[in-house]
């Protein structure tokens, strides 16, 4: 999205839908891109690490990760949180937080990937009530923060990632370390969760999917998911793109099944009652992640220098033109200013602070990072959804 004036600094992009499309539409791709990509990691040996290594933007499409990581909590077409905090029971209120995660999976394309976020870089929107900010907290290791919160409806969420993309020889998984909370304040109850991984097959047959196991459990009840997700593609990578998500709903207390959980995550999910086999629908892919549309911008003087869609927006524009000199030129020029701007803090002798966050480490079980939000809460964005 382009707007006038002071606005068109600003470069805005539809989510990715339940297609997997953004504002890419069929005719964006790059030119013989398998070959490129296989080229592009020829020399890479399996078991690496990509954290740090930089694709060229013919392979990136117009958006920071930490507008995906924001998309993902606000471009919904329903509210699946205002039913979280509306459930009659904690069993009814942990079912909705598990179809509301579920939810959060959302479909990308094949080849190209998100860039880097920038030391410090921002991304802050709005929707409706619910307001989210995502800061760039650290980049060695690259750690990502997010605090959303909802004063009508009295909701707050926290999450900290670290995305660790390793090549496996045939593929590409993009680990993403974290943890997320979702707290219902009414209620008194926060649920924390992890995050599944991203699987990029190149070989033997192109695809793109998210894996792994996802627990999610409420501190104060005792009632724990543990969900599953795979892809249904036989060895070779036939028999078609089916994105599972199997698992169970279970009392922590007396290890009692409460529910199974069975379904796509892209298409609907369903529960059956291990009492009575009711089974119902908790979430459905079409009524909540199809049909979105590109965030606006309400305010443009409020706009924060750092933020996500003015820091990449020469980029960005570049790559939905297709004008690939250019987007390596504002790449780099990207790139060249943070490499100033870390050179002008090392000769004074300073740190970096992040402005919304407080960063930490944590032990239980294993070390892992905190981010923990300044503000109580999130205040309203120029950029609305």
């Amino acid at each position: 999205m382009v707007t006038e004036g002071k606005e068109s600094k600003i470069f805005l992009t539809k989510p990715f839908s339940l297609e997997g499309k953004s504002d890419l539409d069929p005719s964006y791709s790059a030119p013989n891109l398998l070959r490129r990509l296989l080229s592009l990691l020829k020399n890479v040996r399996p078991g690496s690490d990509l954290t740090h290594f930089q694709l060229p933007p013919l392979f990136n499409f117009p958006k920071s990760q930490l507008q995906c990581y924001g998309e993902s909590v606000y471009c919904t077409a329903s509210n699946l949180l205002s039913r979280c905090n509306s459930g009659q029971s904690p069993l009814d209120r942990f079912t909705s937080v598990v179809a509301w995660s579920i939810s959060t999976t959302r479909p990308s394309s094949f080849g190209v990937a998100p860039y880097n976020p920038i030391l410090g870089e921002t991304h802050h929107v709005s929707k409706g009530n619910l307001n989210v900010l995502l800061e760039q907290v650290s980049i060695d290791p690259p750690l990502s923060a997010l605090h959303a919160t909802d004063e009508k409806e009295n909701i707050e969420m926290i999450w900290c990632h670290q995305t660790v993309p390793k090549f496996r020889g045939t593929c590409i998984e993009a680990q993403v370390h974290g943890k997320r909370q979702l707290k219902l304040l009414k209620h008194g109850e926060t649920y924390e969760m992890n995050s599944p991984h991203l699987l990029i097959r190149i070989l033997p047959v192109p695809g793109i999917n998210w894996i792994g196991s996802v627990n999610i459990r409420c501190l104060e009840t005792g009632l724990v998911a543990e969900l599953s997700y795979r892809s249904s593609h036989s060895f070779l990578g036939l028999g078609g793109n089916r994105k599972l998500v199997q698992g169970k709903i279970l009392d922590s207390s007396s290890s009692k099944v409460l529910y199974e959980v069975d379904g796509h995550w892209d298409r609907t999910v369903n529960v059956k009652d291990t009492n009575s086999g009711e089974v119902r629908v908790i979430y459905d892919a079409e009524q909540v992640i199809s049909g979105l549309q590109t965030p606006i911008v309400k305010h443009a003087e409020n706009v924060w220098p750092t933020e996500s869609a003015l820091v990449w927006s020469e980029l960005s524009r570049a790559i939905m033109n297709k004008d690939w000199e250019k987007a390596r030129e504002a790449k780099q020029g990207v790139e060249e200013r943070q490499r100033k701007i870390l050179r002008e803090r090392e000769t004074k002798g300073e740190s970096w602070i992040p402005k919304n966050f407080v960063v930490s480490r944590s032990k239980e079980g294993v070390w892992e990072w905190v981010c923990s939000p300044i503000h109580k809460w999130v205040p309203a964005a120029p950029i609305i959804s």
